[in-house]
């Protein structure tokens, strides 16, 4: 930004604001007197008294058991969906949603699915760069919380006509 000169009048106003300013000069910094405490000897010393009785130790628990994840689907639902025999009863495209949207529309996808009696949807993550992408990376863990588990029989990775790792057809349960 180019600067520019300032006008008498502006001149005069800051000639005005600087007279009433004071000037602040050094400050003597207050330091303590080391050489008096050395001379005063040598400080006088508190007895500790033991603890009553040692902090509890905290031990760590025994890990869950480990759940089963659930199951990819066999060949031949994969196949069936592939001849055309098993319809895709629909499609939910996780392109545009965040870790956190995609986390919590999933499921409510799935649920409604269900509830429409759909056995086969097709769900897109997209395939990320060099294909680690970061929904595609989070759908598997996605299916084993506990809402999408109730719901989900079986997934595969889906044929290259319908977006191959970039997708994956996931089987659901028959509604109880």
């Amino acid at each position: 930004m180019k600067s520019r000169r300032l006008s008498e009048e502006e001149t005069r106003a800051w000639a005005k604001v600087a007279a009433t300013v004071k000037r602040i000069g050094p400050q003597e910094a207050s330091l303590p007197d080391f050489q008096a405490a050395l001379e005063a000897g040598e400080p006088e010393l508190r007895e500790t008294k033991p603890l009553k009785k040692p902090a509890p130790v905290i031990k760590a628990s025994d890990p869950p058991a480990p759940r089963l994840p659930i199951p990819p689907a066999n060949r031949g639902g994969e196949k069936r969906v592939r001849r055309g025999k098993l319809d895709i009863a629909a499609t939910f495209d996780l392109h545009g949603h965040t870790q956190i949207s995609a986390a919590r529309a999933l499921p409510a996808f799935l649920m409604d699915q269900q509830a429409d009696g759909a056995r086969c949807v097709l769900v897109i993550t997209g395939k990320g760069r060099e294909g680690q992408g970061v929904l595609r990376r989070n759908f598997l863990l996605w299916l084993e919380s506990p809402e999408a588990r109730a719901l989900v029989s079986g997934y595969a990775e889906s044929h290259p006509k319908h977006g191959g790792s970039g997708a994956f057809y996931v089987f659901l349960r028959r509604k109880a």
